[in-house]
């Protein structure tokens, strides 16, 4: 007998007939001899219409309280799915975050998993039952409703995955698997059937939204299996692996994006040691996500430039965080760009290949397109481009590099 982790996303339960569907899935999996814990999202479009009403009330509306609304979500789809469950002649209830508890830390609106206990829902499990889990959602230790950050459904199903020991944690989406590319702006993007933790980590930190990238570090961290499969078609779907476990690495695995990203250019600054310390130091207090960092120290050494890139709706707060502290970094203007986008190729196979970096520049050029700024690392490299650029960036080097 096996345990496993079923987990379905917000489109998976987005109307009575999604749940009543998904009810017939872990059915399934239950008559196949496995215990079967269930993890959901709130249904489609939930979690965004709580948190508009909250802005009715209030721009800054308290993230404590914050956290009991968008909760609520999840709520609602455990007990519609747990009720659907029942309604097929299995036994199955819901759980709440609070009533297991899954306890997290005091950090509202993006809390961090601490513990789960286990001994009710294994009691539960071991005689028949079906346990459908709130997703997204803890307790703190101040016994106040956490929220896990956006996506946090993900994270939910892996870290129950790890704390129940599983053998393994199935993510049910409205698409077939991992794909290689967003086939919204390429119709040629094609399912991969097995993929390494650490690419997908970086394919979805880089824009792709299969899965939350704390997920993936988690389930790479405790080496969890992860299938990312289909609620609509039963076909298999894209399993995550150790790289190990992959026997042919591809040069280039998959393609990614990024919109609403922004660059700023900090122009003249006297370059000294702690002079990039004093630039990011402020900005991380008020939490704001450096990504790409270029410095240009000039001919004769005494300054320099520094562009970073943010999301674009940092830049406002961002370009106020600098001009605040012009004394202490002391430069000669600011300069900034928005409407701009990231472009990566990922694959654990480009640390063997040679010439990669020189064909996705040449292919970009072939299109016109200008590289405003580079990232690498081992498996990715990532451009800035302009926004308006992304579908033609995507197509060309899904071609290039043989994906389609």
């Amino acid at each position: 007998m096996k345990r496993i982790v079923v987990k379905f996303g917000g489109t998976s339960v987005g109307s009575i007939e999604k749940i009543i569907n998904a009810a017939k899935i872990v059915k399934k999996r239950h008559e196949e001899g496995n215990e079967v814990i269930v993890v959901v999202s709130a249904m489609s479009g939930t979690t965004n219409d709580l948190i508009n009403r909250s802005k009715k009330i209030s721009e800054n509306f308290n993230k404590s309280e914050l956290d009991v609304l968008m909760s609520s979500g999840e709520q609602i789809s455990s007990s519609l799915l747990a009720g659907a469950i029942i309604e097929l002649g299995i036994k199955a209830r819901s759980w709440m975050g609070w009533q297991i508890p899954i306890i997290t830390n005091s950090n509202h609106v993006l809390s961090q998993i601490i513990k789960i206990k286990t001994e009710e829902i294994l009691n539960f499990i071991s005689k028949k039952g079906i346990a459908v889990i709130a997703g997204f959602q803890g307790v703190s230790k101040e016994n106040r409703i956490t929220t896990l950050g956006r996506g946090g459904s993900d994270l939910s199903a892996v870290a129950i995955a790890k704390f129940f020991k599983t053998d393994s944690c199935e993510i049910y989406t409205d698409v077939e698997g991992v794909l290689t590319t967003d086939p919204s702006i390429n119709n040629k993007a094609k399912k991969i059937d097995k993929i390494s933790y650490e690419e997908m980590l970086e394919m979805s930190s880089l824009g792709a939204k299969v899965m939350q990238p704390t997920a993936v570090q988690t389930a790479m961290i405790n080496n969890i299996p992860v299938e990312v499969k289909s609620t609509f078609i039963q076909n298999p779907g894209t399993k995550i692996v150790s790289e190990n476990d992959i026997d042919n690495k591809n040069m280039i695995t998959g393609i990614s994006y990024s919109k609403r990203n922004a660059k700023v250019s900090i122009v003249g600054v006297v370059d000294k040691p702690g002079v990039a310390a004093d630039v990011f130091e402020p900005l991380g207090e008020n939490n704001i996500n450096i990504d790409m960092v270029i410095q240009n120290t000039s001919l004769d050494g005494k300054t320099a430039n520094i562009t970073f890139t943010i999301k674009q709706e940092d830049l406002k707060e961002t370009i106020s965080i600098i001009e605040k502290n012009k004394k202490k970094i002391n430069y000669n203007k600011v300069t900034h760009d928005d409407k701009l986008a990231k472009v990566s190729i990922i694959g654990a196979g480009m640390i063997s290949s040679p010439g990669v970096t020189h064909k996705m520049f040449r292919s970009l050029a072939e299109e016109k397109i200008n590289i405003l700024a580079i990232s690498t690392s081992e498996i990715k490299i990532s451009v800035l481009i302009r926004e308006e650029f992304i579908q033609k960036a995507v197509k060309k080097l899904h071609t290039a590099f043989g994906l389609n």
